[in-house]
């Protein structure tokens, strides 16, 4: 009776090593949601430093790609620091914490004291503390996404988290758009008070720090080496970064599909576009915020349906089809506000522009949200195709290199909108709701809110063609994975 208890705790354990429950599939995406938390926080940064520490839009722009390059060259040394990391704390808990920390310190002194310094070091100062910020938010995502990889190796479950961490995004979207262009925007009189970034840095740091707090819980019990991959840790070197890289197609392929679509929408889901294309070119910025809360049912609708079809057809079959919807319902809407007057937008007048647009606008941000929660369950499939190859179980060198490329090309947004818009004249400061509207700003804000995601969107479509971590795959290599990790554990 003994030896039958003892095979039936060890089957337990295996199963429980190999999936989660669906709580914890649930609950631990929130972590990713404090990430971006932070993210949300920073995309206004470009306000504060241009306008309030007095920056000027050209050279606040360079600081910030400049920094995110940096951080990008960093990403490498990171994923290599979480993947040799194997003490009691694990992968994961340790650089959650320290990630979080390091976030909350630099920007509460970014919007807390650089505007007060002297002139002559707010540059460096602003820089440095910029940089610092992005370090901590590299550590924090690294380890976020390395515990997708520890709390399940279930391709079936994958896409339950994925769809999670979307739904939280939508509602966080919402919820955010609110707070900002209902709430502090009109409370401050618009982006020029350091009030505004003060108090939206309290907030940020209380929800980011709810959600990771929630983040450990979950995965603290799971964190151990015996949940690493096939359950036989090896020695992991800097110098493997190259081979990895270099043998991984489907990693490669993801790189090029995941960071043109961050690019695209980082330009996108600035504020600084926003205010253009709501504030300036319909005449009603506020519009953004209800039309962003509406926009949650269709999103979750979409979100819950998608993530069904790829638990049946794969990830990546799902993702080509999400992508087409996206182009064709984006393509629409630029040809609605074109031939249209935008002007005419309104939900106090149910007109054929506002029902155009309001249609369009959610399909599309369905679409592109969708498209986002596929990335998510990816990263582990990638992460399982290199223990499957290499019998390596890397997700911080997997993730730094994703990252890496990641950043490089998307540290490139606020670049990209400050020459383009210092291209039509904004030189000195961005565009804002008191701007007066032109032809040359509305093709601009055509090109920057919806032009950028279509060329993202055509970049992944052809990365798809060469990504073949298609169902059969993925079923295989779950199957292999589960196989040897019984037998090292078998073996002790």
């Amino acid at each position: 009776m003994s030896a039958i208890n003892t095979q039936g705790e060890m089957l337990t354990e295996r199963q429980d090593a190999s999936s989660a429950k669906k709580w914890e599939l649930i609950l631990y995406p929130l972590t990713a949601l404090g990430g971006n938390c932070f993210m949300l926080l920073m995309m206004i940064v470009s306000f504060y430093a241009a306008g309030i520490v007095g920056l000027g839009t050209v050279i606040a722009s360079f600081i910030i790609t400049g920094s995110r390059v940096l951080d990008g060259f960093l990403d490498p040394f990171m994923g290599y620091l979480v993947d040799k990391t194997n003490g009691k704390l694990g992968k994961v808990k340790l650089f959650l914490l320290l990630g979080f920390v390091v976030m909350s310190i630099s920007t509460a002194l970014i919007y807390y004291t650089a505007y007060l310094v002297p002139d002559e070091m707010r540059t460096v100062y602003f820089m440095g503390l910029y940089a610092l910020y992005i370090i901590g938010y590299t550590l924090y995502v690294i380890a976020a996404r390395s515990g997708y990889a520890i709390l399940t190796k279930d391709p079936k479950q994958r896409p339950i988290f994925g769809a999670a961490e979307a739904i939280y995004m939508s509602f966080f979207a919402a919820g955010g758009a609110i707070y900002l262009s209902s709430y502090l925007a009109p409370k401050y009189g618009g982006f020029s008070d350091p009030g505004l970034f003060q108090e939206f840095t309290l907030v940020v740091i209380a929800v980011a720090g709810t959600c990771m707090a929630i983040g450990l819980f979950v995965i603290w019990p799971k964190d151990r080496i015996e949940n690493y991959g096939d359950g036989n840790p090896v020695i992991i070197k800097f110098k493997d970064m190259w081979p990895i890289l270099k043998g991984n197609r489907p990693l490669q392929m993801f790189i090029v599909a995941a960071a043109t679509d961050k690019l695209s929408m980082q330009i996108q889901g600035n504020q600084v576009i926003n205010v253009m294309l709501f504030g300036i070119i319909m005449g009603n910025f506020a519009l953004l915020g209800t039309v962003t809360s509406i926009a949650i049912i269709p999103n979750i609708l979409l979100i819950v349906f998608g993530m069904r079809y790829a638990s049946k057809v794969g990830l990546k079959k799902g993702l080509v089809a999400t992508t087409w919807l996206a182009i064709f319902a984006t393509t629409l809407l630029v040809v609605v506000l074109w031939l249209g007057d935008p002007t005419q937008i309104a939900f106090n007048d149910w007109g054929f522009m506002t029902i155009a647009f309001l249609v369009l606008f959610l399909i599309a941000g369905a679409a592109r949200s969708l498209a986002t929660a596929y990335v998510v369950p990816m990263i582990p499939e990638i992460i399982d195709y290199e223990a499957y190859r290499s019998k390596r179980f890397t997700p911080g060198i997997v993730t730094s290199l994703y990252t890496f490329v990641d950043k490089l090309v998307s540290s490139l947004a606020q670049t990209v909108i400050g020459l383009v818009l210092a291209m039509i004249g904004f030189r000195a400061a961005f565009p804002d709701l008191d701007t007066p509207y032109s032809e040359t700003l509305f093709w601009v804000t055509m090109f920057l809110a919806f032009g950028v995601l279509i060329i993202g969107w055509i970049a992944t479509l052809i990365a798809m063609k060469f990504y073949k971590l298609d169902k059969a795959k993925m079923d295989e290599i779950a199957e292999v994975l589960e196989a040897r990790r019984q037998e090292n554990m078998d073996a002790g």
